[in-house]
């Protein structure tokens, strides 16, 4: 009987730390994934060069992999925001007190005609505007989100995470386009008064539905950057099928 007991025992320690090790490895996934698909590509000076290492299609691959990932946690983190501070009335009424989108102004294609019909050049310079736009906010909506008292560690971690990898796939799509259109280094400088003004403090209940706005604003980008991306490999492979 002690032996069985000394079996049982063991068997549960170890399932246990199983356990134990894949709630940590879901808690980290963000991590994880990152340092499986490395986008940066520099010299040892630290400029973007062109990648001599690694393909044009891996490095679109690598460009698609973090455009998914930003917008399944953009998902995860709206999602949260809502169950968190956002009433399930007050959902639907963004839109409706004069909350519009930053990037409502930028030249990006909307109809599926409009995005049919640009070239594989604007594909890219509409995916690198819409992420240079939104590098500036999201900095802004982790500033926000630290002055909730009851914001949870991981939607600060998921905010903080995609501001990150924001700026990772930046270099990557500017480094893409030297590659496929062997264009000069565009300048991922942001304007001192671009799209988004944020100096003056709102109220409490205006401040949570600018950032709900926010975080709803940057989930659709975030899938359009992942859609045009996925348009631009399609259009590599099977040109005249693609959708």
């Amino acid at each position: 009987m002690d032996v069985f007991l000394c079996i049982s025992v063991f068997l549960v320690v170890c399932l246990v730390s199983v356990v134990q090790q894949g709630v940590w490895a879901l808690l980290l996934w963000p991590s994880l994934f990152s340092s499986c698909l490395p986008l940066d590509c520099k010299e040892e000076q630290g400029s973007l060069s062109r990648c001599p290492s690694i393909s044009q299609e891996k490095l679109l691959d690598r460009i698609i992999q973090h455009a998914e990932l930003i917008y399944r946690v953009s998902e995860e983190s709206c999602s949260l925001f809502e169950q968190m501070f956002i009433p399930f009335p007050l959902q639907f009424q963004r839109n409706q007190v004069g909350y519009a989108c930053i990037t409502k102004a930028l030249p990006i294609p909307s109809s599926k005609s409009e995005i049919q019909q640009i070239s594989d050049k604007w594909l890219l310079h509409s995916v690198l505007m819409l992420v240079q736009s939104w590098i500036e906010p999201l900095v802004y909506l982790q500033t926000s989100l630290d002055r909730y008292d009851a914001a949870p560690d991981m939607l600060l971690n998921k905010t903080k995470w995609v501001s990150e990898k924001l700026i990772s796939l930046e270099q990557g799509v500017v480094v893409l386009i030297k590659k496929m259109l062997d264009e000069g280094m565009l300048t991922s400088n942001h304007s001192d008064q671009g799209l988004f003004q944020y100096d003056v403090q709102p109220e409490m209940l205006e401040s949570v539905m600018r950032d709900y706005t926010l975080l709803s604003c940057f989930k659709k980008d975030a899938h359009k950057m992942e859609t045009f991306l996925k348009l631009l490999k399609c259009r590599q492979t099977d040109k005249y099928n693609c959708v």
